[in-house]
């Protein structure tokens, strides 16, 4: 196969030939007149014996591109490149290379960039490397188990410090304490009111029935209440100094 021009050469071979080797061995026999008498018997066995002969070899001539890959083989299955095979590629015709995924070229020279398709299957950025590529994602994603894959990233929620739930406490309290404090206007300003919507109200037990004494007390309830509004609109500023710390 691809051989261009077979001649035939004599080449010497050595090797080991048997045959047949007559073996005499003495031996005693009666003679006549019962003497004894020596005489000669033959044997044969197989012995062996180096010999040379001239066998016909032939010797091929390869085409051209083309070289045996075993000296004693016939054939010329080896293909030959001019320009050696790099970046793993091999020689499977003369002047052409086989070459692995990622190279490409005569003899596998030039990269393939495989970011400039749509075959890489990255799910968002694609970089190109020597003989390959990988993946990667844009701010605020993370690359998958598949290397392909881009996932949002989740944002793990932060613990709570002190400070942050120190005022919270703090705000349930005193909005507990200002609801009791505002229950507590209500009833006293239904009392200041009492006099001027009804003709005959119900005094508290310490007031005169006389509406003298219930206008004088009428009175001093609206100090006491200029006093308690004071307190509640510095418990409201609070409140929303503590709103605020809570948001940032």
């Amino acid at each position: 196969r691809r051989v261009c021009a077979a001649t035939p050469q004599s080449q010497t071979a050595s090797y080991a030939e048997s045959h047949i080797q007559p073996i005499y061995q003495p031996y005693l026999t009666t003679c006549q007149g019962h003497r004894l008498c020596s005489t000669y018997r033959t044997i044969y066995r197989v012995a062996y014996r180096q010999v040379s002969r001239q066998l016909p070899q032939p010797a091929a001539s390869c085409c051209p591109g083309w070289s045996r890959a075993d000296s004693h083989a016939l054939s010329c299955n080896r293909a030959l490149c001019q320009v050696p095979c790099r970046n793993g590629g091999s020689c499977v015709f003369p002047s052409r290379c086989s070459c692995p995924p990622g190279w490409t070229g005569p003899s596998c020279q030039t990269d393939v960039d495989e970011c400039a398709g749509r075959s890489h299957g990255c799910h968002q950025l694609c970089t190109n490397t020597a003989g390959s590529y990988r993946c990667a994602c844009r701010d605020g994603f993370s690359l998958a188990a598949d290397d392909k894959t881009c996932r949002p990233l989740v944002m793990e929620p932060q613990p709570e410090t002190f400070s942050q739930a120190g005022p919270s406490s703090e705000m349930k309290e005193e909005m507990k304490d200002l609801k009791g404090r505002v229950e507590a206007l209500e009833q006293k300003l239904q009392l200041v009111l009492a006099p001027f919507h009804n003709l005959m109200p119900s005094a508290p037990e310490d007031v005169g029935a006389d509406p003298i004494s219930r206008l004088s007390h009428s009175l001093q309830q609206l100090d006491r209440i200029d006093s308690l509004s004071e307190q509640i609109s510095f418990l409201e500023e609070r409140l929303e100094t503590c709103k605020w710390l809570q948001k940032t």
